[in-house]
């Protein structure tokens, strides 16, 4: 039996890590360092809560070890860095099936002998963890689109929804005064599920970052929950850490968005058939001014500030390395050229960030929206690729717009404007983009990579 001092210290410097971790991704020359330390502190972790543990049933142990490697490594080195919101999404959803699994597994192994301290913090983290389970596969299926991006909304939604987790809340009361009543455990259980289900239907594609990141918080909170049931300090404090950075993270995603909480959560955004969403009405054409390759070489050519402003468009076509090459020239050719980051663009917090580090985009150059945005009125050509919702003046004049008061890149602001778009679609929340209606916009239709490759060869041959 290994002295549990040992395990007590090799937990400290587990925790050591994942702090650091922390500490190393808050900023972008530093978050690769920040993964690294998060994975050794993990394994440190599971290695020392596999020897604080005597196991009667070690080839099983070994055996979902080398399963949850086999499948993992694999999706690891293969998943695509647009695909990372839905990874991070099912990763969310396996941790919480997994901790809402335990709790389970630890009430029926002592019930009905639980005493209500036990018992109300097993209820609390098994409500939590099957909701976010059924939440996280909710939103993992619409940034995979395979289910609509539209909010469901219907009348007295949120209503039902507040009641079906009222009755959750009801019923693990009740397990608290009577833990003997083991058939009402699966009832809360599916209540969760039903509740998770309703809750991220309910929400618009747009906002899904920020409800991967109150997914993530809920997830830390159970765990952390489960942590006192188990007394495992590793465990109460990972979770901890998890759900705090979780629920930080929200709140500047939320602010980010100029909204709240409860608006995020039951606000239904995106429900609101806007102009320029599928199913509304069609008006009058409004004309865009279309421009080439060629054209924007030309302008580029006489530019000496540029402000590039990447979106989800620019992760869909893989084109951080082409915008990273057409970059190096302009710069070659005297050009000053920054990155403009918004908080909320791609599909999850600091989307945009990873796939410019990918490319290797130096971090000087990634300038966030409070800091851009003064700059953009002395700018000569504004770049935006794919990034729909966060250029849309509407945001900011349109009191219609779903839209409306979201924090926004100033694009318009500039001299020009050149929009890399394949065709007049909007973007996830629905809004016609009226920055395609400028007189200062150019629109180059195309796959961004390939429009940003046939640039790169223009700004070549100019």
């Amino acid at each position: 039996m290994i002295d549990q001092n040992y395990i007590l210290l090799l937990y400290v410097v587990a925790i050591v890590m994942f702090i650091l971790s922390l500490r190393f991704m808050s900023e972008v020359k530093s978050a690769r360092w920040g993964g690294r330390s998060a994975a050794l502190g993990m394994a440190i972790a599971v290695a020392a809560t596999l020897l604080a543990y005597q196991s009667n049933n070690i080839g099983l142990l070994i055996a979902a070890i080398l399963v949850g490697f086999v499948v993992g490594t694999p999706i690891a080195l293969r998943v695509p860095t647009t695909a990372l919101p839905q990874r991070t999404a099912m990763s969310q959803a396996f941790g919480s099936l997994a901790v809402a699994l335990v709790g389970a597994a630890e009430y029926y192994d002592y019930q009905p002998h639980v005493n209500p301290f036990t018992m109300a913090v097993l209820s609390a983290e098994m409500i939590l963890g099957f909701l976010t389970f059924m939440g996280s596969c909710i939103a993992f299926a619409k940034l995979q689109e395979l289910i609509p991006g539209k909010p469901f909304v219907y009348p007295g939604k949120n209503f039902i929804s507040l009641g079906i987790l009222g009755v959750a809340g009801v019923i693990g009361a009740y397990l608290v005064a009577v833990p003997s009543a083991s058939y009402a455990l699966p009832i809360m259980a599916a209540l969760a599920l039903v509740f998770g289900f309703l809750l991220v239907m309910g929400i618009g594609g747009a906002d899904m970052p920020t409800v991967i990141a109150i997914l993530n918080s809920y997830t830390g909170m159970s765990a952390a929950a489960l942590g006192f049931v188990l007394d495992n300090k590793i465990l109460i404090v990972a979770g901890s850490l998890d759900g705090s950075s979780g629920f930080v993270l929200a709140l500047i995603m939320s602010q980010a968005m100029n909204r709240s909480f409860t608006n995020v959560l039951f606000g239904g955004v995106g429900a609101k058939v806007v102009k320029g969403a599928p199913g509304a009405a069609k008006g009058p054409a409004r004309p865009v001014q279309s421009f080439t390759v060629e054209d924007v070489a030309t302008i580029l050519g006489n530019a000496s500030s540029v402000v590039i402003v990447p979106g989800y468009g620019m992760a869909v076509a893989q084109a951080q390395h082409v915008v990273k090459e057409a970059t190096d020239i302009m710069q070659e050719h005297g050009i000053d050229v920054k990155y403009g980051i918004h908080p909320v663009a791609g599909r999850m917090p600091g989307h945009m960030n990873v796939l410019l580090a990918e490319a290797n985009v130096p971090y000087e150059q990634l300038w966030e929206m409070e800091k851009i945005n003064p700059i953009f009125p002395e700018t000569d050509v504004v770049i935006v690729v794919g990034a729909n919702d966060v250029t849309n003046p509407a945001a900011r004049t349109n009191p219609n717009s779903p839209l409306y008061g979201m924090p926004i890149m100033n694009v318009d602001k500039a001299k020009t404007v050149i929009f890399i778009k394949r065709s007049m679609s909007p973007g996830f929340s629905g809004a016609d983009n009226e920055l395609f209606y400028l007189p200062n916009t150019w629109m180059v239709f195309g796959d961004a990579k390939k429009v940003l490759s046939d640039l790169v060869g223009a700004l070549k041959k100019g």
